[in-house]
């Protein structure tokens, strides 16, 4: 796979990353879906949240990695 790809790959899990943490909060501040839903709706807003943390900064730290290698290794050729 090559890097582009990836970079594609991981900005990707990334968006989406950030739109399940922005759904989770919406349902939880702006909707009544927690108080018609109970603890279930809770927990659900909870896993948006949570999952969205998980495909957001990992992500994040690994693309940062692959950037700054791909950097450092343009301005060896340069």
């Amino acid at each position: 796979m090559t890097d582009k790809k990836l970079i594609r790959i991981l900005k990707v899990f990334i968006v989406i990353g950030i739109s399940l943490i922005l759904l989770g909060h919406y349902l939880l501040s702006y909707t009544d879906f927690t108080q018609q839903h109970g603890v279930t709706g809770i927990m659900i807003c909870a896993g948006c949240i949570a999952l969205g943390f998980a495909f957001s900064l990992p992500t994040k730290m690994y693309l940062t990695f692959v950037l700054v290698k791909r950097e450092s290794e343009q301005k060896i050729t340069d």
